[in-house]
C-alpha cells in the first residue's frame, strides 16, 4: 500500500494543474490566503474522488458524483469530511441526543431513580433489577407495575422512554416536549387603524385577501350584517369582529347564531383558525414571517417551564439530582457527576451500570478536549455555530476506532479560543495515531506548528491562486520565497504592533448589572470612538453580552427581558449595524451581485448603451429573475436540475444558453467587449478594472476587495458562501452606504476563514471605520486582531456557568498583565515574544 496520496493535474475551479503528494498517517495542514483554492483541492477534488472511487469499488453507482477535473489520484483511502454546516435543523435534536449521552443518562435514571409516591409522598427506592441491553425501547418492563412499600399503591414501572422528551410516555403534555408553546401575536396580525382592503389583516394578502373578503361579505349577507371592506377594523361591531377573528363555525360565533348553519359559500374560516391550521399542517415549521417574525411567537411552556418532561418524571432523582438538573448542567459538570456516582450508589447499582460508568466519562472527556465542555445536554444543535458542530462530530469520531481513514476538516478552530486549540490539536493527533490521515484546512498558527506536513496554496485568491507555493515543515515554509504563509510567519509574526492606540474620548456605553444566561456583571463599559475586542474562552458569554444585551439595548422589549438593569450612553450613537454569522439565505437566485445591489446598476448600465436602445431593451431584459431577456429553458439560472430518481438531483449546464443565463439578443449587447453574462462570471477583483469609471459600483467593488472578497464571482450564489464570507459581504454592503452619524458596528468573529495576511487587510478597514468617527466592537478570538485593538474586554474565566464574569479590561498590554486572564496569557506571548 502506498504511503502517500498522489494527486496529478488537478484543474478544478481555480487550481492550475496542481500535482503534489500527501503523506499518509500524518497530520497535514492545508493553508493559504482565503479563496486560494484550499477547499477546492481538499473537498471538491480529493474528497469527491474518494467518494466516487469508494462507491465504484463497492459495486455501487457513482453517477450522482461527477468526476473532478484531475488527471489522476492514487493511494486513496475511505474518507470522512467534517465541515462546518449544521445539517440537523430539528428543534428536538440536542447535544445530548446527537452524542447519545442523554441515552446513557436516561438509562441511569430508569434504573437508579428514586421516585416520590403520589399517595403517601414517601420515597420509593430503586430495585436495581438487571435490564439486559441498553436499547431505546424497554417493552419488557415499561408495561409492568411496582408497589409502593409504604402504602401498596400500584405505580407504573419507569423505563427509558419515560425520561425522553421525544416520546409520549415522558414528554410534557402541554408542549409535547418542546419546552415552549406557540401563541398568535394578534398585534402583528390585525391593524385596527386599517381596513381589510388596505391590509388591516396582515396574514391576508394578494389574491387570497380578495377571495376571503368576498367570502366574508357573503357570510355577512347570510347572517344579516353588512361588511364594508374599506371600513377600519376598529369600527367593527362585536359580531363582525368575532366572525373575522374566529369564523362562522367557531363556538364564539355560534353563540350569536346557535340554531343556524352556514350555507355553501359563506363558511368563512376565520383569520385565527386559519393561521393555526396552516401552522399545524407544517408541524410548527410554518413560514418564518408567521412563526418567528410576526404572526406567531414562542412562549415558555406554562406547565414544564422549559424542562420538556412531565412533572412526575422531573421529580425522580439520582444522587440528589433530577434528570432536568443534569440536562441543564454543562458537560463538564455532567462529567464530574458521573464520576461521583461510583461513590454514592450501592454495589448492586455499580454492577448494573459498570459499562456506562466507564464509557460515559470517556465520551464526555472527548467533547471537553475539543473545547466544548461548556455546552449543556439540552442545548439545541440548531443553535450551535459551524465550528461547534464540527468539533462535536469530531469528538464522536474518536470513539469509532476506525483506522486507515482520510479525515478532511474545514477550519476546526473556528470560534475556538487559543487556550482550547491545544486540546483540539491533541484530539487530531490521537486520530492520526490510530492510523489515520488527518488533512486540515486551517489558518491557525498553533495548528501549523503541530503539523507533520504543510501545504501552502496561493500566492493569492481566485485567479491569482491555485498553485502550490510551499510544502514541507513549518520551517520549510518560512524559508520559502514563494510561500505567503511563510512570509507572514517570517516577517509580520515576529513584530509587535507599532500603531499608537487611541485614547478614550470620555464617552462610553455602559451596561449595568448584566444578568442573563451565564452573565453576572455588575458593570461593564465600552469606550466610544475605539476598536474594542470582546474576548474569552468559548462559551464564556461574549456573544450574550454583545448581541443579546448590547445589540438589543435600543429595543423597547429590552426592558421586559430582565437581561440587565440599565444601558446608558446610547444617546451618543446614531446608528447600530449588526453583522453576525447567520446564514445569508437559501434562495438559489440570490448571488453576490444581487445581494450587494451591484446588479441593479449593471442592468441600468447595459440598458443605457446605444445598442440596447436600438433593440429596445430595458433594464428588465438584463435581469435573469424576470421573463424578457433571460433564457426561459433554465429561467435565468444557467443550470438545469436533472431528476436522478432515488439519488440526489444533478445540476447540468443549460443546453439552450450554455450556462450564460440570457438570450442571444441580450448577450449581443456588450460593454467594453463584455456581455452581462461575462461580468457575472468575472471575479470582483477582475471587474474593478472594467468598472472603475462607474462610480456607483466602483466604491462597493473596492470595499469588497478591502474585506478580502475580491476572489468571489458576481454570479456566485450566496448559498455557497461560508459564515465568514457572508459576514464580510454584509459588512462591505453596510460600509458602502454613506453615513454622517456616529455608527456602532457589532461584529461576530469577522476573521473567520481569513488567512493572517487577510486579517491584516481587514484591520486596515476596521481602523478606517474608527478613524472616521465610529465605534467598532468585535467578538473575537484572533490574537492578530485583539493585539491591534484599542481596548479589550475579557470575559470568563471559563465557559458556561464558570464564566460570565469580567476578568480583565484595558489595552492589550494591560490585559496581558492580568494573571487570571487566558486571553492575557496568550497576548503576553504575542506582544512580547512574537509568534
Amino acid at each position: 500500500m502506498k504511503e502517500v496520496i498522489v494527486i496529478k493535474g488537478a484543474r478544478e475551479n481555480n487550481l492550475k494543474n496542481v500535482s503534489l503528494s500527501i503523506p499518509k498517517n500524518k497530520l497535514v495542514i492545508l493553508t493559504g490566503p482565503s479563496g486560494s483554492g484550499k477547499s477546492t483541492l481538499a473537498m471538491d477534488t480529493l474528497q469527491r474522488e474518494c467518494q466516487r472511487q469508494y462507491m465504484e469499488s463497492m459495486g455501487l453507482t457513482s453517477d450522482s458524483i461527477s468526476r473532478p477535473k484531475v488527471e489522476s489520484i492514487e493511494g486513496l483511502s475511505p474518507s470522512i469530511s467534517v465541515g462546518q454546516h449544521v445539517t440537523n435543523r430539528n428543534p428536538r435534536s440536542t447535544v445530548g441526543t446527537v452524542t447519545d449521552i442523554y441515552t446513557y443518562v436516561r438509562f441511569i435514571f430508569s434504573r437508579l431513580g428514586e421516585r416520590v409516591c403520589p399517595s403517601c409522598s414517601k420515597i420509593i427506592p430503586p430495585s436495581f433489577e438487571p435490564a439486559g441491553l441498553l436499547v431505546e425501547e424497554d417493552e419488557d418492563i415499561e408495561c409492568q407495575t411496582i408497589s409502593c412499600p409504604h402504602c401498596n399503591t400500584e405505580l407504573e414501572k419507569l423505563g427509558m422512554s419515560h425520561f425522553s422528551f421525544n416520546k409520549p410516555e415522558g414528554a410534557c403534555v402541554t408542549c409535547s416536549g418542546l419546552g415552549h408553546v406557540a401563541r398568535i401575536n394578534e398585534a402583528a396580525v390585525f391593524n385596527p387603524e386599517l381596513s381589510l382592503r388596505d391590509g388591516g389583516v396582515a396574514s391576508l394578502n394578494g389574491v387570497h385577501r380578495d377571495i376571503q373578503i368576498r367570502i366574508l361579505m357573503a357570510a355577512g349577507k347570510h347572517y344579516g350584517f353588512d361588511l364594508d371592506p374599506d371600513q377600519p377594523l376598529k369600527d367593527y361591531g362585536q359580531v363582525l369582529r368575532d366572525v373575522l377573528y374566529y369564523g362562522v363555525e367557531s363556538e364564539v360565533f355560534k353563540g350569536h347564531y346557535p340554531n343556524e348553519k352556514p350555507v355553501q359559500g359563506t363558511k368563512f374560516e376565520g383569520v385565527i383558525p386559519g393561521l393555526w391550521r396552516r401552522y399545524k399542517e407544517k408541524e410548527g415549521e410554518s413560514n418564518a414571517q408567521e412563526k418567528d417574525g410576526g404572526f406567531f411567537h414562542q412562549q415558555l411552556c406554562p406547565e414544564c417551564h422549559g424542562a420538556l418532561l412531565k412533572k412526575e418524571i422531573r421529580l425522580v432523582r439520582v444522587a440528589d439530582a433530577s434528570i432536568t438538573d443534569v440536562s441543564d448542567w454543562s458537560l463538564g459538570e455532567v462529567y464530574e457527576w458521573t464520576r461521583a456516582l461510583q461513590a454514592v450508589i450501592p454495589s448492586k447499582g455499580l454492577q448494573l451500570l459498570e459499562p456506562i460508568l466507564y464509557d460515559m466519562p470517556v465520551r464526555l472527556k472527548r467533547i471537553m478536549n475539543v473545547g466544548l465542555g461548556y455546552l449543556s445536554l439540552n442545548r439545541q444543535t440548531v443553535s450551535l455555530s459551524g465550528g461547534e458542530a464540527q468539533r462535536l462530530r469530531l469528538a464522536s469520531l474518536l470513539g469509532s476506532g476506525l483506522t486507515g481513514v482520510l479525515y478532511i476538516l474545514d477550519e476546526p478552530t473556528t470560534g475556538l479560543h487559543s487556550r482550547d486549540t491545544v486540546g483540539l490539536i491533541r484530539v487530531l493527533q490521537e486520530l492520526r495515531d490510530l492510523g489515520n490521515t488527518v488533512l486540515v484546512i486551517e489558518h491557525d498558527v498553533e495548528m501549523m506548528r503541530a503539523a507533520d506536513h504543510m501545504i501552502d496554496i496561493g500566492p493569492g485568491a481566485g485567479i491569482y491562486g491555485g498553485t502550490v507555493v510551499g510544502e514541507g515543515s513549518l520551517e520549510d515554509l518560512m524559508a520559502s520565497e514563494l510561500s505567503v504563509t511563510g512570509a507572514y510567519l517570517r516577517e509580520e509574526g515576529l513584530s509587535s504592533p507599532t500603531r499608537v492606540r487611541r485614547k478614550e474620548s470620555g464617552q462610553h456605553i455602559t451596561i449595568q448589572d448584566a444578568q442573563y444566561r451565564n452573565l453576572n456583571m455588575p458593570i461593564v463599559s465600552f469606550p466610544l470612538g475605539c476598536l474594542v475586542s470582546v474576548t474569552g474562552v468559548s462559551g464564556s458569554g461574549k456573544s450574550t453580552l454583545v448581541f443579546d444585551i448590547l445589540a438589543q439595548g435600543s429595543s423597547k422589549e429590552q426592558e421586559h427581558t430582565g437581561c440587565c438593569k440599565e444601558i446608558t450612553g446610547l444617546e451618543h450613537i446614531g446608528n447600530i449595524v449588526i453583522v453576525d454569522q447567520t446564514p445569508m439565505g437559501r434562495i438559489q437566485r440570490s448571488n453576490v451581485a444581487t445581494y450587494t445591489d451591484v446588479f441593479t446598476h449593471l442592468r441600468q448600465l447595459f440598458a443605457g448603451l446605444p445598442e440596447a436602445k436600438e433593440r429596445k431593451l430595458t433594464s428588465k431584459h438584463f435581469s435573469f429573475n424576470t421573463p424578457g431577456g433571460r433564457c426561459e429553458r433554465c429561467q435565468g439560472l444557467g443550470m438545469l436540475s436533472v431528476d436522478m430518481n432515488f439519488l440526489p438531483d444533478l445540476e447540468v449546464k443549460c443546453h439552450d444558453c450554455k450556462g450564460r443565463r440570457f438570450t442571444d439578443e441580450v448577450l449581443q449587447v456588450q460593454y467594453k467587449g463584455l456581455s452581462i453574462s461575462d461580468l457575472l462570471n468575472m471575479s470582483i477583483q477582475e471587474s474593478l478594472v472594467v468598472l472603475k469609471s462607474e462610480l456607483k459600483v466602483a466604491t462597493t467593488i473596492e470595499m469588497l476587495c478591502e474585506v478580502g472578497l475580491g476572489y468571489l464571482k458576481w454570479g456566485q450564489s450566496v448559498k455557497t458562501l461560508s459564515g465568514g464570507e457572508g459576514q464580510r459581504i454584509r459588512l462591505a454592503k453596510e460600509l458602502s452606504k454613506p453615513s454622517k452619524n456616529h455608527t456602532l458596528y457589532l461584529l461576530d468573529e469577522p476573521t473567520t476563514g481569513l488567512h493572517p495576511t487577510d486579517i491584516k487587510q481587514l484591520l486596515v478597514l476596521l481602523h478606517k471605520l474608527v478613524d472616521t468617527g465610529n465605534t467598532v466592537i468585535v467578538v473575537e478570538h484572533s490574537l492578530e486582531l485583539i493585539r491591534e485593538s484599542d481596548w479589550v474586554i475579557d470575559i470568563g474565566p471559563e465557559g458556561g456557568e464558570a464564566g460570565g464574569k469580567l476578568v480583565a479590561k484595558g489595552t492589550p498590554e494591560q490585559v496581558a498583565k492580568v494573571k487570571d486572564s487566558y486571553t492575557g496569557m496568550f497576548l503576553k506571548h504575542i506582544l512580547v515574544e512574537g509568534l
